[in-house]
Order: C-alpha cells, then sequence, then structure tokens
C-alpha cells in the first residue's frame, strides 16, 4: 500500500485567503484558531481535489473571495510511490456568458476532470453537516453514501449526474402529459440502466465496508462498530437477479407507474429512494435511537472502516480531512482516535477552535495557527 501525501498547499482568491503558499511535513496536521477564521476553507481547498463538489458541496461561485478577480486557484503538491506531482483546479475569470470554466490540471497540462487526480490521491472526510446523518433525510444518507462509492469509484459520480438528468427528463415528459409514448420509453430506458448501475454500485460498497467491518468488529472499540443495510427495490432486486433482469423490470415499474408518478411530481421506485439503514452493532439498536455522543462515535468508526476500505481496494491510504471532530469527544475517544489516526498510516487533517484538543497528538504531528487570511506554524 502507499502513502501519498500533500507537501505543499497553495490557494489564490480562495474563500478568505487572496493567497496561501503553505508547506507542510507532517502526516498529522492540526489547524486552529478561533471561528471563521478560514480552517474548514483549507480543507475544502483540499476536497476539491477530488470528484464531485467538494465537502461543503457548494457552488464554484461561491468559493472565490468577495474582493478577489472573480476566480480562483486551489493547487497541491503530492509525494508518494511517484515523483512529486503538482495537481490543481480552480474557476476561470467569468466570459460574457457568465461564470467562467472549471479547470483541472496536473503539472501544468490540462487533464479532462478531477477524476484523473484519482491515480495519486484519493480523500474522505468527515464535516459537522454529518452529525444528524442517522436521525436525518434518507436523502441526505443516499448523498453520504454516494460520497463513500466515490471515493473508490471515481465513475460513480458520472452514473448519479446521469440518473438525475434522466429523472428529470422523464418528470418533465409526465408533467407535460406528453403523447410521444416512444420519447417517454426512451428515457424510462435509460432511467433503468443507469438507476440499476447506481444502485449496483452502492450496494457493493455497502457489502464492502459491512464485510470489513465485520472481520475488524471490537465490542470495546471507543467507536462502536456499525451495522450497514441498503434498503431499496432496485438493491433487494440486484441480490437475487442479474443486473440486466434487474434492468427490464426496473422498466416496466417505471411503464406501470406513471400515473402515479404523473401524480406525485417524481418517480415513486428506483435508488433515488433508497435508503441506508444503520444499527449500532455493540447495542443492537437503531442508530437514530443512540444517545448523540454514540452517534458521533459511530459515525467516526464509518469513516474510519471507509477509509481502510478506500486503501484495500485502491492500494492507496486516503487522505482524511477531518473538520472540528475533536470538539465532541471526551479526552478517552479523542486519544483513541489519533492513535487510530496514526496508524492508518494516512496523513490527516484536522480542525478546531482550541489548541489543547491536539495535545495528544503525536510528536511528529505539525500544529497551525489560522487567523483571517493567514495560516502560521504554532509554536
Amino acid at each position: 500500500m502507499t502513502n501519498p501525501h500533500l507537501t505543499r498547499l497553495i490557494l489564490q482568491d480562495f474563500r478568505s485567503y487572496p493567497t496561501l503558499d503553505l508547506h507542510l511535513a507532517g502526516r498529522m496536521i492540526a489547524f486552529t484558531g478561533e471561528n471563521g477564521a478560514g480552517k474548514t476553507n483549507l480543507l475544502e481547498a483540499i476536497s476539491l481535489l477530488s470528484s464531485g463538489r467538494g465537502l461543503r458541496r457548494a457552488e464554484l461561485a461561491d468559493m472565490v473571495r468577495e474582493q478577489g478577480t472573480g476566480s480562483f486557484a486551489v493547487a497541491a503538491e503530492v509525494s508518494g510511490p511517484f515523483d512529486t506531482v503538482k495537481l490543481g483546479t480552480g474557476l476561470e475569470p467569468a466570459g460574457p456568458d457568465g461564470q467562467g470554466p472549471r479547470k483541472y490540471r496536473i503539472n501544468g497540462e490540462t487533464a479532462s476532470s478531477a477524476a484523473a487526480f484519482n491515480d495519486y490521491l484519493r480523500l474522505v472526510w468527515l464535516t459537522p453537516a454529518f452529525d444528524g446523518l442517522f436521525t436525518g433525510s434518507a436523502g441526505d444518507r443516499r448523498r453520504f453514501l454516494d460520497r463513500l462509492v466515490l471515493a473508490i469509484d471515481p465513475s460513480h459520480g458520472s452514473r448519479v449526474s446521469a440518473l438525475e438528468r434522466a429523472l428529470r427528463s422523464r418528470n418533465r415528459i409526465l408533467e407535460d402529459n406528453s403523447s410521444d409514448a416512444t420519447w417517454l420509453s426512451a428515457v424510462e430506458r435509460e432511467v433503468a440502466e443507469t438507476g440499476v448501475a447506481v444502485a449496483a454500485a452502492r450496494r457493493e460498497t455497502v457489502g464492502q465496508l459491512a464485510g470489513l467491518i465485520a472481520k475488524e468488529r471490537d465490542d470495546t472499540s471507543p467507536f462502536p462498530w456499525a451495522e450497514l443495510q441498503l434498503e431499496g427495490t432496485i438493491e433487494a432486486a440486484l441480490a437475487d437477479h442479474a443486473a440486466v433482469d434487474v434492468e427490464d423490470m426496473f422498466r416496466k415499474l417505471l411503464q406501470a407507474n406513471r400515473a402515479r408518478d404523473r401524480a406525485a411530481g417524481r418517480a415513486t421506485i428506483g435508488p433515488q429512494t433508497s435508503d441506508l439503514l444503520v444499527r449500532h452493532g455493540p447495542k443492537d439498536v437503531v442508530a437514530d435511537r443512540a444517545s448523540t455522543g454514540e452517534q458521533k462515535a459511530l459515525l467516526i468508526g464509518i469513516i474510519i472502516a471507509h477509509a481502510r476500505l478506500v486503501a484495500a481496494t485502491s492500494g492507496m491510504a486516503p487522505i482524511v480531512l477531518l473538520d472540528e471532530v475533536a470538539a465532541h469527544l471526551d479526552p478517552r475517544r479523542r486519544l483513541a482516535l489519533f492513535n487510530t489516526l496514526h496508524a492508518l498510516g494516512a496523513q490527516v487533517f484536522m480542525t478546531g477552535a482550541d489548541h489543547t484538543l491536539f495535545t495528544d497528538l503525536p510528536a511528529d504531528a505539525e500544529q497551525f495557527l489560522v487567523t483571517p487570511g493567514r495560516v502560521d506554524p504554532l509554536r
């Protein structure tokens, strides 16, 4: 297994940073500073070196510094078993037609998308936005699951986007009450094909993750093991039938449900309605019935297991981004988290308002003080 790591982070007009050139030497790195200083902005910048919209899922235009040029750039030097490589992404200045295009570069050469970065690094993250995951909506859990899948299968994002586009097309046709049955059937065929592909990828990842968790389960761990199950009509069908047969079944369901879906304004069956079910393994209770602290620990346990799965499937220890994770842990769990992360062999970036949260980090860890527009070593 390889252990890629960032040795330099360069920002230009990104969020609160006019410019930044930060050199990094540690495997475990903590950014501390007051709320609003720009700590999460640093993690978000790193997260853009992966497929998707980053850890905030923000629009690109929202990442541009308010007093800037209307564009931004994020670049990082990454070291690993390969020669040091420079990865970059950003938003070009707006043209006469509106927002400029997003750009991707590897060693200064144009790349087609962020998927090309996956040859050099993988990323996993946990942010406070996930704290209500188990009590929130099924849609939140699907997005969380899709992020887990994307770290293992970089093409998953394009499948999910294709499914969303096909579903929107079908909704418009049904809303218009079009009599063009051929057109509607063609769109439903596309929904079935992409939908089954999305469901299969989610099912594969959940199965792999559940298997890894079962193999490494430890009832005494401060981060309880999770029991995972993917619930959905298409996912259940894939357990017993070939994908091509499930596509045919899904297409027939879409055709049979046209009247109901027209009334609902959406497709009522498909992977867009599936849910990730989670149980607290040692206590054998559904996750949303666990205490707030137990839910946080359970979520951290899932992310740690996912990082191990990414390493096992890609051959690369992922870079781990943890935003404000230590503040909600008692000292015992905090020390256990640091020890577990150190044992992963991955580079880990963490944020926290209070630098004393990180006093138990290994001696070779780096800490930085973040103030508006600046990042300085904490001595």
